[in-house]
């Protein structure tokens, strides 16, 4: 029987001729399955009112062709209601372009690197608030006035000149340090919520010339400054969690797919909603650690002896998994194979309520009360949200993502290998490091899919056993659902294997 080979995606994604060792995108388009332009413009009424559940089947099936990625993205994200018109979701659209425009000039007017078409790789603030004259920043902020000499002992504006003597750039230097206009005095910054944002921008630059550095992409001077801009702005825009290392690599896919640095921006922040819990540290916890926590609780479920063997190595915080969930397996997959597993993973985990949870919460929560699962026909979700649906408890504490299914579903694969092979964590993370190039999106999904459904029902035995519904407020979240389980003696665990 014939079948078609699928046409290759590469040169969407095109990579420096340089860049040898950067594994091929396994990701094809085929007739029939991908998403194409035609599909998607025919799942649209005239109205522009979408059919979301023909297209999540139709993402699960084959993924999205490269030239429309951005447009469906924004639906998978939440970004807007597949129940909309095209007249009110272009009003969305030039609401949001206009919040971001006056967001960024609030950012420009503290810092005018912001929007100037450039970006830093170096401090310009201590934690006192006091501005560094740096010459790197100057020659990052001035790029045409040549190199600079270094400052006097005493660190005075004064003494600080570019090689030709012109003490113009020492103006821009105050500029950017302190906001101000040229020729104002530098002064230390007094508000910590600035100095906290500005001492991040630097590292944003340094993370910003690193992500995705093989794509020609980024050969463009115009295109870093966009990212490092989205991100200083988002930065600013999300005080509480600001910017951690890994939000490069997620941010970086958006401007590549959506022309509009405004839709760009507003699309990662849709993202970001997902996962700002990976990032957001407290306390008592630090981000992704629930998440690392829930991984264990379902290897321990899934595959007893790995998880009792991963102990014993020292690996039963799971750390070793740490860059998957952060990033989304964006380092154990080419770029475009990346993109791929992301689309699959976001028409899985798709809720029709997502748009509505986002901009009115409330009205959302008025119907969880038994109601939720039949407001919409059950085809309008994800595979996987169905799953939660019709097997285990659908409430927003007691949700897992799919990531933590497809990282789970890796160690089950290489359970044999680990448990033979590893003799400590180097070993471990040697192992999981092999796999990098070498998965099949589609593969992990329905590997993730089929995790899932076994966990699912083996909790719902055991929790029956112990005479609990899913229900009970015995158990309301996902934490008192590992710590109980945590209870059951290692025979049990090995049955229910």
């Amino acid at each position: 029987m014939w079948r078609d080979p699928g046409i290759p995606t590469d040169s969407f994604y095109q990579v420096r001729p340089e860049c040898t060792d950067v594994p091929k995108t396994k990701f094809k388009i085929k007739a029939g399955k991908t998403l194409s332009v035609r599909k998607w413009q025919a799942a649209f009424s005239p109205e522009g009112y979408l059919d979301i559940g023909r297209t999540l089947s139709r993402i699960h099936r084959g993924g999205v062709h490269p030239t429309i990625r951005g447009e469906v993205w924004e639906f998978l994200l939440g970004c807007f209601d597949p129940k909309s018109t095209s007249a009110e979701r272009e009003e969305i659209r030039q609401s949001r372009r206009a919040q971001y425009a006056v967001l960024k000039e609030e950012c420009r007017q503290l810092f005018p690197i912001v929007g100037s078409g450039r970006y830093i790789t170096a401090p310009t603030i201590t934690e006192d608030g006091v501005p560094i004259q740096d010459p790197l920043v100057l020659l990052e902020a001035n790029p045409d006035k040549g190199p600079v000499s270094l400052p006097q002992e005493n660190g005075n504006s004064e003494n600080f000149k570019s090689a030709s003597g012109n003490s113009s750039e020492v103006d821009a230097l105050n500029c950017v340090n302190t906001g101000t206009t040229h020729g104002s005095a530098i002064a230390k910054e007094e508000d910590k919520q600035v100095i906290q944002w500005k001492l991040t921008l630097h590292q944003i630059g340094l993370d910003v010339v690193r992500t995705d550095r093989t794509l020609v992409f980024y050969e463009k001077q115009e295109n870093l400054s966009k990212l490092w801009d989205i991100l200083a702005v988002y930065a600013w825009f999300d005080k509480d969690v600001g910017y951690c290392q890994g939000m490069s690599d997620l941010c970086s896919p958006m401007i590549i797919l959506l022309d509009d640095e405004a839709d760009a921006f507003w699309c990662f922040e849709h993202l970001m909603r997902k996962l700002r819990g990976n990032f957001r540290c407290t306390e008592t916890s630090v981000g992704v650690e629930t998440q690392l926590c829930n991984l264990a609780s379902i290897t321990q479920v899934i595959d007893p002896k790995l998880h009792q063997h991963l102990e014993t190595l020292g690996g039963g915080d799971y750390l070793f998994a740490f860059r998957m969930l952060m990033v989304l397996f964006r380092r154990e997959f080419s770029f475009g194979d990346s993109l791929y597993l992301w689309e699959m993973m976001w028409a899985l985990e798709y809720d029709p309520d997502l748009f509505s949870l986002y901009e009115d919460p409330e009205s959302v929560n008025e119907k969880v009360d038994g109601s939720k699962g039949k407001a919409k026909s059950i085809r309008q979700y994800g595979k996987y949200e169905r799953e939660n649906l019709t097997l285990g408890a659908k409430s927003t504490e007691a949700q897992l993502p799919i990531s933590v299914f497809l990282v789970a579903s890796v160690l089950k694969d290489k359970s044999a290998k680990l448990l033979t092979e590893a003799r400590g964590l180097d070993d471990v993370v040697k192992i999981l490091n092999d796999i990098t190039g070498n998965l099949d999106a589609r593969k992990a999904c329905t590997g993730a899919m089929k995790l899932h459904k076994k966990y699912l029902k083996k909790v719902n035995f055991f929790l029956d056993c112990f005479g609990w519904s899913h229900t009970n407020a015995a158990v309301t979240s996902q934490e008192d659902l590992t710590l109980t389980y945590t209870w059951l003696p290692n025979e049990v665990c090995n049955h229910l294997a």
